[in-house]
């Protein structure tokens, strides 16, 4: 009995002493490998770079057979220096006419409306009024007493011829026979003015169109009163067979810009159609928020133009500015903008957008190029024929 406790005891001392062995084991190997990733390589880690590979310039092309496509070098051009700016359609105040009533009343039929194109002397509107009512009654009562004054003043010639009476006498009835007949004539004249006739009265008057153009303006309805010689007018003819554009110039383009130029007028809904025009005037005063100077341009109107219309004005200066010039046929119009293929190396091309100008007019096959291309490069004469191989 006294054997057995110290031999149990002995095994319990080698089973710790065995825990702290493996405790220790376990702790170099922590420690190990701790070391060994703090000594590691970061680069090593760390992810690989992307290989970036740069685009090619979608513009280069490369041509196997570039005799094909003839070459032919941009030329120096001088031109004279042009402003383009933006417009409006606007009509000649001088040319707008108002449609003025010379009686007050009531409209009783409308014959014409806003925007009709309408003649000179042609009904425009009837209104029923009182001051025909009135101008009949003055126009009688004038018959009457001229009636009456033609009486008098022949009584008192043959009372003169019988030296009944002085000839102040005869004077007098004289002087009233005049008055008499003055006083006839203005109302008779009223009467045709406010469109009746003297002999067939009416309360009618008919207002006429006192000129040939286009209602631009109607400020009447049916069953409306309208006054005399009041504004608004019942209706404004415009004669827009010459009407006026009105651009607006910046102030540090105005020395481009002077009275008398001709200035080539392009309608935005007729951009085919190229009209002539002259400035007529600069305006004096600029707008302080903009700074921009009113200037207008008189046109013949062809018959396209109407008011309200955007146009775009080109100002021909007196300047002379350098461009280059290359065969029309050079020039390939693509989703309107211009390019041209300028030859960078041998069997290699350049899609370049230019800004193209005029057609010469000397030599309509010569495109005129504003900007985008020196004078010497070297071009291909024919871009179409390039753009279709290209496009296989």
């Amino acid at each position: 009995m006294r054997d057995s406790k110290p031999s149990g005891a002995q095994d319990k001392c080698h089973a710790a002493a065995l825990l702290r062995f493996l405790l220790v084991l376990c702790w170099v190997a922590l420690l190990a490998l701790v070391g060994c990733t703090a000594h590691a390589d970061p680069a090593a880690e760390a992810p690989l770079p992307a290989n970036i590979v740069p685009a090619s310039d979608p513009s280069l092309f490369a041509v196997d057979h570039p005799e094909q496509f003839p070459l032919t070098a941009a030329v120096a051009h001088s031109a004279a220096s042009e402003l383009v700016v933006t417009g409006t359609v606007t009509p000649d105040v001088a040319r707008n006419v108002p449609v003025v009533s010379l009686a007050s009343g009531r409209v009783v039929a409308i014959h014409a409306r806003l925007g009709d194109t309408v003649k000179k002397g042609q009904v425009l509107l009837t209104i029923r009024s009182d001051d025909v009512a009135g101008g009949f009654d003055a126009y009688r009562k004038a018959i009457s007493d001229e009636l009456l004054s033609r009486k008098q003043l022949n009584r008192a010639q043959d009372l003169y011829a019988h030296g009944a009476i002085a000839q102040q006498d005869l004077e007098v009835a004289q002087d009233a026979e005049d008055d008499a007949k003055t006083t006839l004539d203005t109302a008779t004249e009223h009467l045709r003015l406010l469109g009746n006739d003297p002999d067939k009265p009416m309360g009618i008057v008919d207002i006429v169109a006192p000129t040939s153009g286009v209602i631009t303006d109607q400020e009447v309805t049916n069953a409306a009163t309208v006054q005399a010689y009041s504004s608004p007018s019942p209706f404004t003819i415009s004669d827009i067979s010459s009407i006026w554009i009105v651009c607006d110039v910046y102030e540090n383009d105005l020395p481009a810009v002077r009275l008398g130029d001709t200035a080539e007028i392009v309608l935005n809904a007729y951009p085919d159609h190229v009209l002539k025009g002259r400035v007529s005037n600069i305006g004096a005063v600029l707008d302080p928020s903009i700074r921009t100077a009113k200037v207008r341009i008189e046109v013949e109107n062809p018959g396209m133009m109407r008011l309200g219309m955007f146009v775009r004005a080109t100002f021909r200066g007196q300047s002379q500015q350098m461009h280059t010039i290359v065969p029309a046929s050079a020039v390939l119009r693509m989703h309107d903008r211009d390019f041209v293929f300028v030859q960078t190396a041998e069997k290699r091309f350049q899609r370049v957008e230019v800004v193209s100008g005029d057609v010469l007019s000397d030599n309509t096959s010569l495109q005129e190029i504003k900007s985008g291309l020196q004078p010497g490069q070297q071009v291909v004469t024919n871009a179409l024929v390039l753009d279709h191989v290209l496009a296989q």
